[in-house]
Parts: structure tokens; sequence; C-alpha cells
């Protein structure tokens, strides 16, 4: 089979299973195979596919049909232009959290100390260390396997940042003892409610324990507030990512634990996603 003739195999494949973007997806895969470019489909389309390569491919197909997230099958993907490994056991790295990650940037000096709650793969700590100088931070988590995929991350990511950066297994601020200049957190959202009406591919493949927000979607907020007392120095910052439709709630319990200067962001879709403010020296 050529090149060209594998990718309308899988396009024909993912069409049928209504994945939105089959072509592009289709392509993906087939280059993750190959260990490919995107322009070899053009260029080299009459190459021909090693036996092994169309089985390996033909079950990354399967795969796809079935509702499996592409970043699952492939076991990576980019985030602010880093390339992040990712499993079941964390949520995908998504370019609205990009939003979160460069509004910290913008506030961080040289030699602070991050906390990222609800670390996850660790992109949003990794990236926030990868393009700062001097800071330092802490990942923490309740999963001991997004840990462990945090810091994979860490190690290809930070190679050069030995000692900058650490991971704890904590259920919020159980186990953790510092002060922190930055708080930063994109915990669960999403309305338990709305579990069940998510595409297949969050619904049935990404954590539940990552997506699940409570009754109102605010459960973790109000937790990560209270405990921030203890964890955020005065004057220190905190940034939330939020669901589109959380950012007047979240912006009102911040104001009443005491924050000042509370704003809202938007993403690229003119949706709020991040909420932040500084702790008072009070």
């Amino acid at each position: 089979m050529t090149y060209a003739e594998a990718y309308e195999k899988g396009k024909n494949i993912l069409t049928e299973a209504g994945i939105a973007e089959a072509g592009l997806e289709a392509r993906l895969l087939l280059e993750h195979v190959c260990g490919t470019g995107r322009n070899d489909l053009l260029v080299h389309g009459d190459r021909l596919v090693e036996d092994v390569q169309c089985n390996s491919y033909e079950q990354l197909l399967t795969g796809r049909a079935d509702r499996i997230p592409l970043q699952y099958l492939t076991g990576c993907q980019e985030f602010m232009g880093l390339n992040f490994a990712a499993d079941r056991h964390v949520l995908i790295p998504r370019q609205d959290t990009e939003i979160l990650v460069e509004e910290v940037l913008k506030n961080l000096h040289d030699g602070m100390e991050i906390l990222d709650m609800c670390t996850g793969s660790g992109c949003i700590l990794i990236s926030l260390l990868r393009y700062s100088n001097d800071c330092a931070g802490l990942g923490v988590d309740i999963s001991g396997g997004a840990l462990r995929v945090a810091e994979k991350n860490a190690q290809n990511i930070l190679s050069g940042f030995s000692g900058k950066v650490r991971f704890l297994e904590s259920d919020l601020f159980e186990n953790v003892e510092e002060m922190f200049d930055v708080i930063v957190s994109n915990p669960p959202y999403i309305p338990a409610g709305d579990m069940e009406g998510l595409m297949p591919e969050v619904r049935d493949y990404e954590p539940r324990i990552a997506l699940d927000g409570g009754e109102d979607g605010l459960v973790f907020y109000r937790k990560i507030l209270e405990g921030s007392r203890s964890h955020l120095k005065k004057g220190g910052m905190l940034f939330f990512e939020i669901g589109y439709d959380q950012g007047r709630a979240v912006s009102k319990m911040m104001r009443e634990t005491g924050f000042l200067d509370v704003q809202v962001r938007k993403d690229y879709a003119g949706l709020d996603r991040v909420v932040f403010g500084t702790r008072s020296f009070a």
C-alpha cells in the first residue's frame, strides 16, 4: 500500500466513524506511525508503507474510531510550543489553558516560588518554568498516575532545570507545607450534572477526577481559595482557569476571600477563561 492510499483509507474510516477532522487526524496518525512530516503526503505519496506500519496504523484508526482521543493514541500533545507526554491519567493539554500560562508569565519575577494545584500533566508549571528566569515550582495532584506523567514531562522539557521543579501527591493542600508567591490552578470545574453530555472522547476517556467540579462546578475553587490563606504569601497572586460561565461567580468568591484587583481574561473565542487576583497585605 502506498502512503497516499493508506491516508485515503484512514480518512474514509474516520469519516465513517463521525470524526469531525477525519482528514487531518488520519494524516497525523500516519505521520506518527511512519515518522514522517506534513509534506510527505504531497511529495512522497507514492512511497510504499511497510506492512508493520500499516498494521500499526490500522490499530490506531480503530482506536480513534472508538473515540479514543488522538493524543492518547500518539502519546503526546503540543502546548506552549513544547511537546508534552499525555495518557489516560491526565487531561489533554488544551490551547485555552495557554491563556492561563500567558497571564501568569506577565506577572512572574525572577526567583518566584510557584504552586501548581491539580497539576495533571504538569504542562502549566513546566511551561512557566521553561519560559521564566530562576523560578521554582511545586506541582500537586491527588493522582499518582498523573504525577508520573508530569515527572516524565519535567525530565524531558526541563532537563537543564534540576532542582527547580518538584511534584507532590496530595489531596489539595493536605501535604503542602510551604508558602508561595504564585498559586495557579486549572481545577475540575464541570458541574456533575453536565458530565454525561460531554463529547465521548472526554466523557469516556479523560480522567473524571480531573473534570468533575461537583454539583455547581465550583467546589474546588472554594477549597483552593480556603487553602490559599495558609500557602500564598501576602501580596502573592492566585490564578484560576474557569469555565466559560464561571467568571462572575469565581470573581465574587475571590473578592469575598480578600483578594484585590480581581480580573477576568477571555480566551480566543471571546469567552471568560481566566480569573486572577492579589492577596491583600492585611
